[in-house]
């Protein structure tokens, strides 16, 4: 079990103090690369860095304020040969009042990519389950992520281009992209960006396209599975677009 604690600041949130989705998702990114760094370097051998291949559907069950400190705990669930299960849970905790409330949960998997040689991927150390049917529901968890993970990769590859703002509340208005230039602190040890540096720019440029249909405060509800397919280098310019692929009285997919 590893765990990280930091309070909400100004530059987390958006003009009315909710704390950015991307903001989440990035400290729960890190907290999955510590611990699942750390197993994968307790055998001897290459020294390795975890590296984030993909994350479930994650949902944002209460908001996250200003001044309240994020608590998030990542716990290793499942191993195979080459890549690991992470679970990782956000508690938001009021200072001032003591209340506290779960925010998120989260899951990813990583794999580990050795510090020598980025395109080797070390074995992964096996862990100790607590019973049989647990390592065997991370197992079908593991063949279910890597079969829906393969079926993105094909569906992979449509590409959104930036237009003019035409009629208000249409699909073309309110689509918009974001342009990164990725300099060294987003990357890790190897030179690639972080996936929750990625994750975050998804969620701020999802947050420009809800604000530009609904002209109104907006916060993150729930991410679906992201799969991370490519290296992204430092050095590199990430253009990152973004559109409304649905809405209903009270919500908005994008």
């Amino acid at each position: 079990m590893s765990s990280t604690s930091r309070i909400m600041r100004p530059d987390d949130a958006n003009i009315v103090g909710n704390v950015h989705g991307g903001t989440i998702l990035k400290m729960i990114e890190e907290a999955g690369c510590i611990i699942g760094t750390r197993h994968c370097n307790t055998q001897s051998g290459d020294r390795c860095l975890a590296a984030l291949a993909r994350v479930e559907r994650t949902d944002f069950l209460h908001p996250m304020f200003i001044g309240e400190v994020a608590h998030v705990s990542a716990e290793i669930t499942y191993t195979s040969k080459h890549s690991v299960e992470v679970q990782v849970n956000v508690l938001a905790e009021n200072i001032v009042t003591g209340a506290k409330k779960v925010t998120n949960k989260a899951t990813l998997w990583y794999v580990p990519l050795s510090l020598q040689n980025v395109d080797k991927i070390i074995e992964v150390p096996p862990i100790e389950y607590s019973s049989p049917e647990r390592e065997e529901a991370g197992k079908k968890r593991y063949e279910a992520q890597k079969l829906e993970r393969l079926e993105d990769k094909v569906r992979n590859g449509e590409i959104i281009m930036s237009v003019s703002l035409p009629e208000p509340y249409t699909v073309v208005c309110s689509q918009s992209s974001l342009i990164h230039l990725v300099g060294p602190s987003d990357c890790t040890l190897h030179g690639f960006v972080h996936g929750g540096v990625t994750m975050k720019l998804m969620d701020e440029v999802a947050g420009i396209v809800a604000a530009r249909h609904c002209k109104t405060n907006i916060v993150t509800a729930s991410v679906d599975a992201i799969n991370f397919h490519r290296k992204i280098k430092k050095g590199c310019v990430i253009t990152v677009s973004g559109r409304m692929t649905f809405t209903s009285n009270k919500s908005m997919e994008i």
